[in-house]
């Protein structure tokens, strides 16, 4: 007895079937992975994560960065050659991930996407994009399914990271739900932990109330300082910023405004 997949899911399976034309496959339709904007990030997603940095397997998402020694202890998955040093949390889409590959071609990207079907799509993006360039364009972008709330200690060690972006997050409007906001006092110990000092932490919305958040939240933490407007206007990753993920070509297209706030990571004290 065969089963009925529902008709988005049996859409994907045969436009991934369709996709693939002499030995090159098409980017995926982005219509047969929608899926609600926002999750709630404090429900059980059934998330498969690491015990800790150094147990993550990510030969799956950098098959190319994969070193070519088996490790002494067969437990233990194999390691890159380097490790992944920029993260863009709630990728959606991808559109920032894909612009930021080939502008740093030598450093690995990552995306964090808790919604299961956007996550796929960013995944096919990234293989459709691999298969279209027979240079190891795009071999150092990837993108995993996972929450960022509950575990970004869980993959990243400390100071591994030189840039976190956080580009038009769910801005929670009402007070009782700030708490599930991607900016909090907790959340940017987390990023402070992971980023290494002179890193940055990018972030931009639609939002001005949310904005105003961002910047406070950020200003009170004493690993952050922001950085000054001409310097933010200087870095190039502020332009892809602006321009490449799929919300703010949206919000471009609504003649709306984007608000961008940068913030470095400052040293540790010495104890």
């Amino acid at each position: 007895m065969t089963t009925e997949l529902p008709n988005k899911q049996k859409g994907r399976e045969l436009s991934r079937a369709a996709r693939t034309k002499d030995g090159v496959t098409q980017l995926p339709r982005k219509k047969f992975y929608r899926q609600r904007a926002h999750a709630n990030p404090f429900s059980d997603h059934m998330l498969e994560y690491p015990a800790s940095p150094d147990d993550m397997d990510w030969s799956t998402y950098f098959p190319h960065y994969v070193q070519d020694e088996t490790p002494e202890d067969a437990t233990k998955p194999r390691r890159l050659r380097k490790d992944v040093e920029i993260v863009d949390i709630g990728c959606g889409f991808g559109g920032l991930l894909v612009a930021l590959a080939p502008k740093m071609p030598d450093t690995l990207v990552l995306g964090l996407e808790i919604r299961t079907q956007v996550a796929e799509y960013v995944q096919e993006r990234i293989k459709a994009l691999r298969s279209q360039n027979s240079d190891n364009m795009y071999q150092n972008v990837g993108c995993i399914r996972a929450n960022t709330m509950k575990f970004l200690p869980n993959f990243f060690k400390k100071g591994q990271l030189s840039k976190i972006f956080i580009c038009f997050p769910d801005p929670h409007f009402k007070a009782r739900k700030h708490k599930a906001r991607i900016v909090s006092t907790t959340l940017n110990s987390e990023y402070a932990y992971a980023l290494r000092p002179g890193g940055i932490v990018y972030t931009i919305t639609d939002v001005e109330d949310l904005h105003l958040w961002m910047v406070q939240h950020l200003d009170a933490h004493p690993a952050f300082e922001r950085i000054p407007k001409e310097e933010e206007e200087a870095d190039e990753c502020v332009q892809v910023m602006l321009t490449e993920t799929e919300e703010g070509k949206k919000v471009a297209r609504n003649k709306g405004q984007k608000f961008v706030a940068l913030f470095r990571r400052l040293e540790d004290p010495p104890w």
